[in-house]
């Protein structure tokens, strides 16, 4: 496979699934993962094309172009790695699930549809109606992957398939994959980088790059303790709030002080509320009461109506990187804007400033140069990182930001954030599933019964608050809630 002026990007890569076979496709971030299998679905983006090899179904050549298309359309099921940008936003999940290929009637093809949902851990009775938008990550996630399999096709291809996603809805992603282990006629490819799940669910891997991801490491963190007196870089206080799109409460009573140079994580089941509340915080959900507090300065409720000194102060990194970044942009331009717009640096300064972010997140050179769609997705996640830390924030939001990364990739960008948490006393508010990122924190922090509880003794447990107020912990009233709130350190 080559870009537009016939450079190699990926292969030769040979691989074979048999009937009833689950193969693993793994490497780096970057390392052409994705692209070698949409290479032999011949569903490259623009901009890459496929310059050699052969790909047979059922031993009969299928040929690029319409052929391709055709058979595509008919056999194969596809997760991809942005699974909410996938999601046609104005349609709710039923109808969502009823535009994939199905062998039997409408009435049929809606049965299964809330068969696979319920095995995914969604109630049809809650999530049938509603939108994307209305929706968690992981929810959205599960979605995609309903829609993928819920035909029951003869080919199933899921790109990273398990990032963003907690322990309980993986082992329902596991479940569903084991069912058509040693199905005939069905065979499955599963693209990631997570080598623990590769090697459950996997029956032969094909390995792309130099070598197979590592596991994130754990280091003790760079933590700057604030001085007496001293503001939290960012507080929240008697904070409630509100599902997507209104309604049920997701949050409330929630107080929590984050300190200069801190880092929480932010843990708990998928559709607890994590992303909500980064996303409120962020000034992109206005569904919330209470007040939120940077540096001192209470804050408005929404981002636009937030001057520039705000939207420089706090950053958000969602978990879909390719809705942060403008699809016709490259990526160049899109670091080099925030430090133009809200640092005031000239057109050289940005650009210098641009070149070196992207080094520091691990982006090759050349992929300041490309729009976003001509990036892997954790290329794309990087990129994102990179323009959220280009406005030179004190509070960094950061949803799954590590998700989408191998193993080697993760531990670079989060040991960036401990240079920087230790440099400039950046505080960050990550919310996470994996136990490794989780353990890097100086507290960990979870969500239950609409409040936040302390999960774990953190790496930082025990060290001065330097004056900023603890995290309280309030349950949801009826729900259990205890008669003191119990105090998170």
């Amino acid at each position: 496979m080559a870009d537009r002026d016939g450079r190699p990007i990926v292969g030769p890569v040979d691989l074979a699934v048999p009937s009833g076979g689950v193969a693993a496709v793994m490497g780096p971030s970057g390392g052409g993962k994705t692209s070698a299998v949409l290479a032999a679905l011949d569903a490259l983006p623009e901009g890459l094309r496929r310059v050699g090899g052969r790909v047979s179904w059922n031993g009969s050549v299928i040929r690029p172009g319409r052929s391709a298309r055709r058979w595509r359309r008919e056999h194969a099921g596809l997760l991809g790695q942005d699974p909410a940008s996938d999601l046609h936003p104005l349609r709710t999940v039923t109808g969502l699930l009823l535009e994939s290929p199905f062998d039997g009637s409408r009435a049929e093809h809606r049965e299964a549809a809330h068969r696979i949902l319920r095995r995914l851990g969604l109630d049809p009775a809650q999530v049938a109606r509603r939108r994307p938008h209305e929706l968690s990550g992981g929810q959205a996630q599960r979605v995609a992957l309903a829609r993928a399999v819920v035909g029951d096709p003869a080919l199933l291809v899921l790109d990273e398939p398990t990032s963003g996603l907690d322990p309980e809805a993986l082992e329902r992603v596991l479940q569903v994959l084991g069912e058509r282990r040693g199905a005939p006629g069905r065979a499955t490819i599963v693209i990631t980088h997570d080598r623990d799940f590769a090697e459950r669910v996997a029956d032969s891997v094909v390995a792309l790059g130099d070598t197979p991801p590592e596991r994130p490491g754990r280091r003790g963190p760079l933590l700057r303790v604030a001085e007496p007196g001293r503001p939290a870089a960012l507080e929240l206080r008697s904070l409630a709030v509100a599902a997507p799109g209104g309604g049920t409460v997701l949050l409330e009573g929630v107080d929590l002080g984050v300190r200069p140079g801190e880092l929480v994580a932010l843990t708990g089941p998928s559709g607890s509320g994590k992303s909500t509340l980064l996303r409120a915080v962020a000034g992109l959900h206005p569904s919330w009461t209470g007040s939120v507090s940077v540096a001192g300065q209470e804050v408005p409720h929404r981002v636009e109506e937030r001057g520039r000194a705000l939207l420089r102060a706090v950053q958000f990194v969602g978990q879909d990187p390719r809705a942060a970044l403008h699809p016709s942009h490259r990526v160049g331009s899109a670091l080099a804007r925030p430090a133009r717009v809200l640092l005031g640096s000239s057109r050289d300064q940005a650009r210098e400033s641009a070149v070196s972010l992207a080094a520091e997140v691990g982006l090759p050179a050349e992929a300041l140069h490309r729009t976003p769609a001509r990036l892997s997705g954790g290329q794309r996640q990087r990129a994102a990182i990179a323009r959220a830390l280009a406005a030179q924030p004190g509070v960094l939001l950061a949803d799954e930001v590590t998700s989408a990364l191998d193993g080697r990739t993760a531990r670079h960008v989060l040991e960036l954030l401990d240079a920087l948490r230790a440099d400039r006393g950046l505080a960050v508010l990550l919310a996470t599933h994996d136990p490794a990122v989780a353990a890097r924190a100086d507290r960990v922090l979870r969500i239950e019964r609409g409040g936040l509880v302390e999960a774990e003794a953190a790496v930082g447990a025990g060290r001065s608050t330097g004056g900023v107020p603890e995290a309280t912990a309030v349950a949801a009233p009826g729900e259990g809630s205890p008669t003191r709130p119990e105090r998170c350190r």
